[in-house]
């Protein structure tokens, strides 16, 4: 008999237990006391600014659709171009030098020395060493050598922009450290 009763016996046990105050109460309370004590703080927004209109004052400016703004254009940018067009015209007509074949991205400083008391750099192409001097040209966009230093080489480059106009940029060539 006593087996049967085992299972009856812990029931009553579990029934019993969850009848008992859980102790959820006093935290229940303190936490009602808590809302009605907080009060939110909300500031003010502040009027919104005035609007006033400004009087447009570009009536006696020449109309940017006009034909002689156009022609002023056109005179400007013939102008610009013939000034540009002068930085290319005696590149064009010189007798290129073998360097000139290469893009500089292909090209590497290796080292720098002084010959006859004057700065000379070596650049390595296709595993040829190069001896290039100031005044000497380099890459494919017109590079003219215009300093050597120990660690790079700063070349002027005549290249095309994005309207294609003709502008100078600066490049260098980099020493490169030896890899492993």
């Amino acid at each position: 008999m006593m087996p049967k009763t085992a299972p009856i016996a812990a029931s009553l046990v579990l029934l019993l237990t969850a009848c008992a105050p859980s102790g959820q109460e006093e935290l229940k309370a303190w936490m009602d006391e808590q809302r009605q004590l907080t009060k939110p703080q909300v500031q003010p927004i502040a009027e919104p600014k005035k609007f006033t209109p400004q009087a447009y004052t570009q009536e006696s400016v020449t109309d940017p659709f006009s034909n002689l703004k156009l022609t002023q254009a056109l005179k400007r940018e013939s102008a610009q171009s013939t000034s540009n067009a002068a930085l290319v015209a005696p590149e064009l007509s010189r007798r290129k030098e073998p360097l000139e074949g290469f893009p500089l991205d292909a090209m590497k400083m290796v080292g720098s020395l002084l010959k006859e008391g004057k700065p000379v750099a070596l650049v390595r192409v296709d595993n040829l060493l190069y001896q290039v001097r100031p005044g000497n040209y380099l890459g494919q966009n017109f590079g003219k050598i215009m300093k050597v230093a120990e660690t790079e080489v700063v070349l002027r480059e005549i290249v095309q922009d994005a309207a294609g106009e003709w502008i100078e940029r600066t490049a260098t060539l980099q020493l490169q450290e030896r890899s492993k």
